[in-house]
This record gives C-alpha cells, sequence and structure tokens, in this order.
C-alpha cells in the first residue's frame, strides 16, 4: 500500500541522521517522569511503541534544561545530571533496536512554567503574565503568575543551560537535539511582541526579539560539534494563546526564517493548528511552506496531519520534507506500519488518553502494534 505514498516511505536526511521513512513523533508534553527528573520505565516503553510502531524519527516530550527556572510542569523529565542522562541512554538504545532515531527537545517554560519544584517563582524576558490559563491535564489551575523579568545574568544561565543539557544528550546517545523555540515556551516569550517589553538589545525590533534564539543555536553547535543534529521548533500560536499571530503577518516569518536559515541549524519544525492550511490569511503560505521558502532548510511539518493523503500532498507540494505526528501517532503509536499494511487508523480519544492527567496511562501501553 505504501506505493501510492512514495514520498512518505522514502529515505530522508535530518543533518547526519538518515531516516527511514518522512514519519517523526511529535514532541508531547506527558508529565511521567519520577519526581526528580528522571526518565522512567513507563517511558521506555512508551516510547518503544512509537519506535516498533514504524516511524522513523522520534522527538522527546520537553526536557527540561536546568534546576533554576526552566522546569513546566511536575513530573516532566530533565538532563541535567548523570542519573538523568543514564536514564535517557537506556530510551534511546532501546529506540535504536527498532530503528528508529531519537532527537531530544530541549524546552526552558519560562513565564509559561506551572509546576517547578526548583522554584516557587517563574522568569520571563519581562514581568508579563502569559494570556490564558494553566492546563489541568498538566497539573495546573488559574491564571499564570506574574514573572520576573530576567537579567543579563540570567540570560546567560539560560544559553548555558541549553548548551550543557545538548551535551548530556550528545553523551546519552541522541542523534540530535531540537530547541523548543514554540507554544509559548521562554525563547517564543522573548520573540513574542506583547510578552518582550525589555529595552536591551534582547526587546524592541524583531531581530533583537529572535537574538536569543540565534544566540543558543550559535552556542549549542560549538558545544557538540558538526556531527550532532540540531533543529528549532517555531510557532505562533502559544500553549494558552492558540489564537496568536505574529503582528507582521509573512512579513514576520520572512525575517524570522531567513534568520534561522543562516545559522548552523539542520532542519526547522513547524506547528501550527492545521499545518497544509494558510498561517497568514487567505492565499498566504502556511508556517512549514513559510519556513521552507525562507529559510532552504529541511522542514518538519505538524498539525492535523494523520491522513496519509493530506501529509503525502504537502510533501509532493515540496512545502515541507518530513510530517510530524502528535494525537494522530497516539491514537495509532504503529501508524507508518498501519498505513503501509494499509490497515484503517484509529481516531484520537482526547478523554481516554490526556484526562484527567496526560501521564501515560496502562492503557496506552497495551495498545496493538502493527509490526
Amino acid at each position: 500500500m505504501s506505493s501510492q505514498y512514495t514520498k512518505l516511505f522514502s529515505k530522508g536526511n535530518l543533518g547526519a541522521g538518515l531516516t527511514k521513512n518522512r514519519y517523526i513523533v511529535a514532541p508531547m508534553t506527558r508529565v511521567s517522569a519520577e519526581e526528580n527528573g528522571i526518565p522512567n520505565e513507563i517511558m521506555e516503553n512508551y516510547y518503544e511503541r512509537f519506535a516498533k510502531g514504524g516511524f522513523g524519527v522520534i522527538i522527546t516530550e520537553g526536557i527540561y534544561t536546568d534546576k533554576r527556572y526552566s522546569q513546566g510542569y511536575f513530573n516532566q523529565p530533565g538532563i541535567v545530571d548523570q542519573e538523568q542522562t543514564d536514564a535517557w541512554r537506556k530510551i534511546v538504545q532501546t529506540a535504536h533496536n527498532h530503528g528508529a532515531l531519537m532527537i531530544a527537545q530541549l524546552m526552558h517554560a519560562g513565564g509559561q512554567s506551572q509546576g517547578n519544584p526548583y522554584q516557587d517563582t517563574t522568569k520571563a524576558p519581562s514581568a508579563i503574565a502569559p494570556r490564558g490559563e494553566q492546563l489541568g491535564f498538566y497539573g495546573g489551575s488559574g491564571d499564570f503568575p506574574i514573572p520576573e523579568a530576567m537579567t543579563g545574568e540570567e540570560i546567560e544561565a539560560v544559553k548555558k543551560s541549553f548548551v550543557e543539557s545538548a551535551v548530556n544528550a550528545k553523551e546519552a546517545g541522541f542523534e540530535g537535539v531540537e530547541i523548543h523555540g514554540a507554544n509559548g515556551y521562554l525563547l517564543d516569550q522573548f520573540l513574542t511582541d506583547y510578552l518582550n517589553e525589555r529595552d536591551d538589545e534582547y526587546g524592541g525590533a524583531l531581530d533583537n526579539r529572535l537574538r536569543l534564539m540565534i544566540e543558543v543555536i550559535h552556542e549549542v553547535r560549538s558545544a557538540v560539534g558538526e556531527d550532532f543534529v540540531i533543529g528549532i521548533r517555531v510557532s505562533q500560536g502559544k500553549v494558552a494563546d492558540q489564537g496568536y499571530k505574529w503582528p507582521e503577518g509573512q512579513n514576520a516569518a520572512e525575517v524570522i526564517f531567513t534568520s534561522l536559515g543562516k545559522t548552523e541549524l539542520d532542519y526547522i519544525h513547524t506547528t501550527d493548528g492545521d499545518g497544509a492550511v494558510s498561517s497568514f490569511g487567505e492565499g498566504g503560505m502556511t508556517l512549514a511552506e513559510a519556513a521552507t521558502f525562507y529559510s532552504r532548510l529541511p522542514v518538519i511539518a505538524n498539525g492535523q496531519l494523520g491522513d496519509p493523503s493530506k501529509a503525502e500532498g504537502l510533501l509532493q507540494k515540496q512545502h515541507a520534507e518530513f510530517i510530524s505526528l502528535g494525537t494522530s501517532a497516539l491514537a495509532n503509536p504503529d501508524l507508518p506500519n498501519k498505513v503501509d499494511k494499509g490497515i484503517d487508523l484509529k481516531g484520537f480519544d482526547f478523554e481516554k488518553i490526556l484526562l484527567p492527567q496526560a501521564y501515560v496511562k496502562e492503557y496506552e501501553l497495551q495498545m496493538n502494534i502493527e509490526e
């Protein structure tokens, strides 16, 4: 059956990593680590299902990068000490045993943190609370607190934490890291006009708001060398403000993606409500298309792309080189194998999988896998 999906089932190049197909598991917060951030056997079994199910690449859930202000959720995994790093090594090896590559998504929650055992306060570009409310199925409730504005010294510490976590990820055997610059987390907060009112080199014009993201990329690349994959995730919408759009519209996309294309990145990962629909009004480009056009880098597209015909069409139009799946992968951890064999896909059951909280359920681990 895969003959009708020639692009989806073709090999791809993600930096130094050769992928067996174009299917990627998107990063999804699952709050299933130990309280001290150590990944566990539940997580190993959870990720193994995607590897056995035929996905070429698995991007982890967001992993916190320091024991200060980066953690966003209770029971979120970290990669900041030897014990956490060693636990990830076991998970990575399990995925490798089934032919999947693994990329660690590195995340600093900034002002959008709603569960951090290391700190009672949050830090962000400016003392402005994120819009919307904390997510109940990730353990939060009510409004986000007003964060403290970061000092220059604290910004330097953030860059160092991304670098150290990337080095740990390389030690753990990951093929690469994805820097989380999307969904309203810290690097996206710097990029966002209404969350960044700084008057230093990190605030004001779009180029300045993009500066921290660019600096993190440079410093991570310097630390990990050329043979390690580095990507970045970019979105307009945020966890609690899904409708947000860049005020400069497609002009912002041109500046952002052109700038990212000049860095040492191996790929850009875009996410949108629907990855096949214009992000900039009628007749405009999709976010993935804009990233591809302006950056000239390989692009992973994300957003309601579980239908293989829809995903194949996006790849055929050369608007992206890879497809990442979130809820479709949760409902079908063996989705590539099912598509290849012509087996019908299951619909996503939000309540059963993510409620009352988004930890990995025993039900998921017992789902049949088409090997």
